[in-house]
């Protein structure tokens, strides 16, 4: 008796071990829901190898700052000049929903592939910008893979790639929807509504 009573404690040990493990690989690797007009697109963030830039993304979600903001540009195979390194793409944030607010805010220290090892593969999130370390709450969505915007990659001239920190889990089919969506020179016309970014 005393030796089953022993085992079914044994038992019930190694499932609270291995439900915490599962709980904490939830908690390290939080969901955001991006919620728009054609659907809600889901994704998973990688803070243990982008700290920074899911902290930065995080805070600006937590402060509600993609409230009706918007998807606003678009690359694809026929709005690029010909001889252009070539990506596809959407991209979105407050630039254009909250220009005011998106020039106060400070840029992220930048987090190249090479750092994190998360490469820029169809459905990644990363964070647009200009220099190095410009990166804020501009964001964007790959479409196939995209390896000329890792690190190295042919795509920027200054070789360091973009901070990619996210994936998406759920709804890829409404970032091609949004993705196929007419454009003028790069820009959606119209944009298309993010009501807003929240967590899970």
């Amino acid at each position: 008796m005393g030796k089953r009573a022993g085992t079914g404690w044994g038992l019930l040990l190694l499932i609270f071990i291995f439900g915490s493990a599962c709980s904490d690989k939830k908690e390290k690797n939080p969901h955001v829901i991006i919620e728009t007009k054609f659907g809600k697109i889901e994704a998973e963030l990688y803070p243990q190898q982008a700290p920074k830039t899911v902290g930065a993304f995080l805070s600006y979600v937590d402060s509600g700052f993609y409230k009706n903001s918007l998807f606003y540009r678009v690359l694809n195979d026929g709005n690029q000049p010909s001889d252009a390194y070539k990506a596809e793409l959407i991209q979105g944030g407050i630039w254009r929903s909250n220009y005011k607010k998106s020039q106060t805010i400070k840029g992220v220290p930048h987090e190249s592939t090479a750092q994190t090892h998360i490469l820029h593969k169809d459905g990644v999130l990363s964070l647009a910008r200009l220099e190095p370390g410009t990166g804020t709450t501009e964001f964007f969505i790959c479409i196939g893979d995209q390896s000329g915007l890792d690190f190295g990659g042919e795509n920027n001239p200054d070789g360091q790639g973009y901070a990619a920190f996210g994936k998406v889990v759920k709804g890829m089919d409404i970032v091609e929807r949004i993705h196929r969506q007419p454009d003028q020179n790069q820009t959606l016309y119209p944009p298309v509504a993010i009501y807003n970014i929240t967590r899970k």
